[in-house]
């Protein structure tokens, strides 16, 4: 029998190409909980376009046939709930379609704080001419904390160059030619204190969330920037402004938030030598194409038996490196 798909927040935008799955599987679409919760009993596999629990937990106790999720975003913890976890259904995530955009993006960042472009553009507006200083990233100590596949993607651009990488992951390993050292959580402030640059793109867990607090920020140097691109919820936003009003790190850039859209009222918005953007890092031209590529290929995978890519380990919320 040909599986049934309920691609779950794409009715009315429908992922771009999603009608060559037809070829393999039957297509129904759905954009909110109670219209999910009746086709569900009837599905055989999910693509969660919007990859978040409200969407799918309502009806999730009756879907007796799910075996199979692909969640159209790398991170999963909007998604992940307790039925879902204690089951076997098999939860899948868009494994590499992210990585070479968020690195990318993670490197223009770099750069924006090394050669001082926020002050360019200012000075640009106000007609006036200063010339200064600036810095290079060659030679630079960044710490990557998170050793994925978008880890690993940011310390290969930043090797190239010329930065010293070092990373924290879940569990310290020996370094290679990219990373010079890959520490674990308890080695987290020693490398903090080494570090000029630090990108988080670690994911939402029960230990990752609130990582980056006070501590962290007291045990950085004064001069390093702080970048996160992981999740908002990694990252205790009051501690970080504080950090930043005090002089206790230079800058940061925040892709991500514990609440977004980022409330108006925020006093992030306003921080010193804080760089805000809209959650773009992976927005890439061709995403959500590449998505769509990734999930034709599971699918493929899928009704011919075979082992499916980027299958995350539910109880810890990621997919395992390695």
């Amino acid at each position: 029998m040909r599986p049934r798909v309920v691609v779950a927040g794409g009715a009315r935008h429908r992922p771009p190409g999603i009608e060559r799955a037809e070829a393999l599987a039957d297509l129904v679409f759905a954009d909110d909980p109670a219209e999910v919760a009746e086709l569900l009993p009837g599905a055989d596999v999910v693509l969660a376009w919007r990859p978040r629990a409200e969407l799918l937990r309502p009806g999730f106790a009756r879907a007796a046939r799910l075996r199979w999720i692909q969640a159209a975003s790398a991170g999963v913890d909007g998604l992940l709930f307790p039925e879902l976890v204690e089951s076997d259904v098999v939860v899948t995530n868009a494994h590499g379609v992210f990585d070479g955009p968020m690195a990318e993006y993670a490197l223009a960042l770099l750069l924006a704080f090394a050669v001082d472009l926020p002050r360019t553009l200012e000075l640009q507006r106000e007609r006036r001419w200063e010339p200064r200083e600036t810095e290079r990233l060659a030679g630079r100590t960044l710490l990557v904390a998170g050793q994925g596949s978008i880890g690993r993607a940011v310390a290969r651009l930043a090797r190239a160059v010329g930065m010293r990488v070092l990373a924290v992951a879940s569990r310290p390993r020996a370094g290679d030619g990219v990373v010079e050292e890959v520490g674990g959580p308890g080695d987290l402030p020693r490398l903090l204190g080494e570090a000029d640059f630090v990108v988080n793109v670690l994911p939402l867990t029960e230990r990752t969330r609130g990582l980056f607090g006070r501590e962290a920020f007291a045990a950085m140097r004064p001069g390093a920037r702080f970048v996160n691109l992981g999740r908002g919820g990694t990252v205790d936003e009051d501690a970080l402004v504080e950090a930043l009003r005090e002089g206790r790190i230079a800058g940061a850039a925040l892709d991500v938030f514990a609440e977004e859209p980022l409330p108006s009222d925020s006093p992030l918005w306003s921080a010193p030598n804080a760089i805000v953007s809209p959650h773009i890092s992976g927005s890439a031209r061709g995403w959500q194409e590449a998505v769509v590529e990734l999930f034709l290929e599971n699918l493929r995978r899928f009704a011919a038996g075979e082992p499916l890519t980027g299958v995350v380990d539910k109880r810890l919320g990621y997919v395992p490196s390695g």
